[in-house]
Formats: structure tokens, C-alpha cells, sequence
């Protein structure tokens, strides 16, 4: 049987990516004992977001922070979210202390279930520890990946295995030419063999582009 506070995650349509028990080096606010790191992964999320936003008021950011807060009182929890600092939390690297998954070429983290077809929309940090298994990433599939696909898919060539070239995708997807990207969402991703059963939908991921390219002045 689930732990039912995995169970109140998955009812609230997040998904439960990765769990640890922090120590001093983990750079994690007050004292948490616990922290589950949650996300969307697959359409749950977001078809919950499409039904329930005030598209004259809700970003993604607004609507998770509404949802997850009133979660994490529901849980007795604090919510932290990846979004919510400057410089941000270090989600990344507590994915890894999570047993969440490997950092992929992209700079992305890839999930052994999910791939690259996941996103982090927050911590919850209890002040108690649960009895609660640790997880294994199990072995990083891009290092026997052959070929890495997701390193030649992008039609700009955004990625090079070291570093992002975020200035020359966003200007690809305001042309003509980047609508393929615009639909689908990012090739890079879509190339990715792990995880492709959790791709999304053509709305959800028009949607995150257009949130991208409106954050980087390309509307």
C-alpha cells in the first residue's frame, strides 16, 4: 500500500518525483526532516490547471503556488518552490540526492521513468522523517545512449552538450520556421528515447513554449 501522503500528492494531481532526508549541505530552509519533491509528469497537472485557471490571473506559477500551499497545510508541510528565489533553490541537485534521476546532456534531468517529459513545481518539507524507501535512479541512460539523439534534434543547434544556447532558441520559435517547435514542443526532448510514453500533449506543450517565448520577449 502507497503512503498516504504520496496518495494526497497523487489526488491533488501532482506527482511525487523523488523523496530524501536532508542534511547540512543541502542548502534546505528551517528544519526540514523530510522533503518530496513534486511535479507533473504525464497530463494529470496540467489538465487540472486547463480546468480550474483564471486565465485573466493565473500564470502556472499563481496556480501552484495556490494549489501546493493549500496542499502543504493539508499535509502539515512547507512548500518551497523553484520559482520562488533568486538565485533559485537547487532543485537539480536535490533531484539527485532524491534518486530522482541523472543530469542528461541537455542540463536537464532525466528521470528513469519519466525522461525529460517532467518538471519540479515544488518541495514539500516536513519536520518529521518517513519510513519511506529510498529510491535509485538506477544507471544513467544517456551514457550508453547511442548516438544521443537529443544533442542534433534541435534545428538551431541550442545544445551542444555543454551549454544552452537559450538567446538562439527563443528567437527561432517567434519565426515561421520554429512552429514545428511552437506545436510540439522542444525537438531536443521529443528525440529522447526514455520516457516517451509521458510526451506531451500538443496543448500543454504550445503552452509552455508560448509561456517561454513571452518570458524572453518574443511574443
Amino acid at each position: 500500500m502507497e503512503h498516504p501522503v504520496l496518495t494526497a500528492i497523487r489526488r491533488a494531481a501532482f506527482t511525487p518525483l523523488g523523496w530524501f532526508a536532508p542534511g547540512a549541505t543541502d542548502g534546505m530552509p528551517g528544519d526540514a526532516r523530510f522533503a518530496i519533491l513534486i511535479g507533473n509528469a504525464g497530463p494529470d497537472m496540467f489538465r487540472r490547471f486547463a480546468r480550474e485557471r483564471d486565465v485573466m490571473r493565473d500564470t502556472l506559477d499563481a496556480w501552484t503556488r495556490d494549489v501546493v500551499s493549500a496542499l502543504a497545510r493539508d499535509l502539515d508541510a512547507r512548500a518551497v518552490y523553484p520559482f520562488d528565489m533568486d538565485p533559485p533553490w537547487p532543485f537539480l541537485r536535490w533531484a539527485q540526492r532524491a534518486g530522482a534521476g541523472h543530469v542528461s546532456p541537455l542540463g536537464l534531468n532525466i528521470h528513469p521513468v519519466y525522461g525529460l517529459w517532467h518538471a519540479y513545481r515544488a518541495a514539500l518539507l516536513f519536520p518529521v522523517a518517513f519510513d519511506l524507501p529510498p529510491q535509485s535512479p538506477g544507471p544513467n541512460p544517456c551514457g550508453t545512449c547511442a548516438g544521443k539523439p537529443c544533442l542534433t534534434a534541435c534545428p538551431v543547434d541550442a545544445f551542444d552538450g555543454q551549454r544552452y544556447d537559450e538567446t538562439s532558441c527563443a528567437g527561432h520559435i517567434a519565426t515561421a520556421d520554429g512552429q514545428s517547435c511552437m506545436s510540439r514542443g522542444c525537438l531536443a526532448r521529443h528525440a529522447c528515447p526514455v520516457g516517451q510514453g509521458f510526451a506531451y500533449a500538443p496543448t500543454q506543450a504550445e503552452f509552455h513554449m508560448r509561456a517561454f517565448r513571452a518570458a524572453r520577449g518574443k511574443v
